[in-house]
């Protein structure tokens, strides 16, 4: 279980998911072949910028208690451990993302695993969100799920336009 992180250190993990899945979503169009898809997938890599930049915004405006430290790390890993969280848990780094994309070989299979990692971030935050300490904070995290709810829905109804 996590306990104990700031929202501040939810923010930094967020932050990486967005950069993570910016990647992904540019690389899987190499793989998709369908342009409706492909053109989806490229507004989703550009809403990952922008989420990540609001992201940024959003954590410059959490206050003082939100961004203090929960745990003892004198040796600075904390940003390390953080890094981790957010490759294992949701989009992963660019070699993983190979990986996963050697296994695509239809759109369909293309939004399948988008909207399982866009579930998967969503429960991550959630999760983060119940581990954070201050209620300004929790809240702030309420909006990094909202914007992954929105990601989600256009992933869901492309799906359903192309397959039913």
């Amino acid at each position: 279980m996590i306990y104990g992180f700031n929202a501040n250190e939810v923010f930094k993990i967020a932050i990486e998911i967005e950069e993570n899945g910016r990647r992904f979503y540019e690389k899987v169009q190499d793989v998709v072949e369908e342009s409706g898809v492909n053109e989806i997938f490229a507004r989703l890599a550009l809403a990952e910028v922008e989420h990540k930049k609001r992201f940024i915004s959003l954590k410059s405006q959490l206050p003082r208690s939100a961004k203090e430290e929960t745990v003892w790390d004198p040796d600075n890993e904390l940003d390390q451990y953080l890094k981790m969280m957010a490759d294992m848990h949701v989009f992963k780094t660019s070699a993983a993302v190979d990986d996963v994309l050697a296994g695509v070989r239809t759109a369909q299979d293309a939004l399948h695993l988008a909207i399982q990692f866009e579930k998967d971030s969503i429960v991550f935050f959630l999760t983060m969100q119940e581990a954070a300490k201050e209620e300004e904070g929790r809240k702030l995290i309420g909006q990094l799920v909202e914007e992954e709810k929105e990601h989600l829905r256009t992933l869901s109804m492309e799906l359903r336009r192309l397959y039913g």
